[in-house]
């Protein structure tokens, strides 16, 4: 098989990828097509099955692995396949390790660099807060190391939720020497739990998708939320306290309409949002160079807002 990051404009694919979502549509003549996207560990790839009831279309479901019949195109700056022909593939012809999107980071050495980043908290109660989640809780440090930080739009790969977790605190801990006003303490705790809600936002891989908790609540209440049952079993837990680390983590995402229930109003959560929509978007856009060959204009990017391309200077 040919991994989707190597797969090129023109070409004809073939081999095993794993179906990560499927669903029925029809076209503005009226004409039923399939809207599929398969996976391998390299990322994700559009695909669209034209003819559905072409003799060679063989059916299948999400989360099969699928042998593929497919031409490359490139379509709004992306790549996607039309699907000329499907089989469900049998155990024994695939090796799973092949198909789930992992971190290029060891998720170990970066979980030590998150502990060492817990370690020069100097505040007592934020230190107590952090060891409750990060190195009491086996489950929580489990489903932490292995969960994506999201469903599809940056680092949504095992091991994506500790990467972008430790980028944004390594930037905050930037941030708070550069500006010496800033509560270091606050700011690298408000960084580390910014996202732990997504522990229970996501499903586990393959699947990768909202759970129902996510979809009705968000991985920001529920982090808040999580945050405040922890510190309610901290004897002494300063009340202001609690209330400003709750408050970073409701203001993180910047605006109502990205989904922050609250404006940043502490001068550590507009550091944390920047921090959180720099790593976001500098990952966006490396996912975006890094899963195509062409070297012009890639088209529109939803999130970056823009056309964008690769920068061009001579080497």
């Amino acid at each position: 098989m040919k991994y989707i990051k190597d797969i090129k404009d023109g070409e004809q694919i073939q081999g095993i990828y794993l179906c990560k979502q499927k669903t029925s549509a029809v076209t503005k003549n009226g004409k039923p097509y399939e809207n599929v996207i398969l996976q391998d560990k390299t990322g994700s790839i559009d695909c669209k099955i034209w003819d559905v009831k072409s003799a060679g279309i063989m059916d299948f479901d999400p989360l099969d692995y699928v042998d593929i019949v497919a031409d490359a195109s490139i379509f709004n700056g992306g790549m996607q396949l039309s699907i000329k022909r499907t089989r469900v593939a049998g155990e024994g012809e695939y090796d799973p390790a092949d198909y789930l999107p992992v971190s290029s980071r060891d998720v170990g050495e970066m979980y030590k660099e998150l502990l060492a980043l817990i370690g020069s908290v100097s505040n007592r109660y934020l230190k107590m807060l952090l060891e409750e989640f990060f190195v009491k809780d086996e489950a929580f440090i489990k489903s932490f190391k292995y969960t994506s930080a999201a469903k599809s739009v940056h680092h949504s790969f095992v091991g994506g939720l500790l990467e972008h977790t430790l980028s944004v605190a390594n930037t905050c801990d930037y941030i708070a020497g550069k500006y010496p006003i800033v509560k270091r303490d606050l700011l690298i705790t408000a960084a580390i739990c910014h996202d732990i809600g997504k522990v229970r936002e996501f499903s586990p891989f393959p699947v990768n998708d909202y759970t129902d908790e996510g979809n009705l609540l968000g991985h920001i209440v529920m982090g808040s939320e999580m945050i405040g049952k922890v510190c309610d079993t901290i004897d002494g837990f300063p009340k202001d306290l609690e209330n400003e680390l709750k408050h970073c983590i409701l203001a993180h995402h910047g605006k109502l309409e990205f989904g922050s229930p609250k404006k940043p109003a502490l001068i550590e959560a507009v550091a944390l949002n920047y921090a959180d929509d720099l790593d976001a978007k500098m990952e966006t856009f490396k996912e975006a160079l890094e899963s195509t060959s062409e070297t012009g204009w890639l088209g529109f990017n939803k999130m970056l807002d823009s056309n964008i391309r690769m920068t061009g200077m001579p080497e």
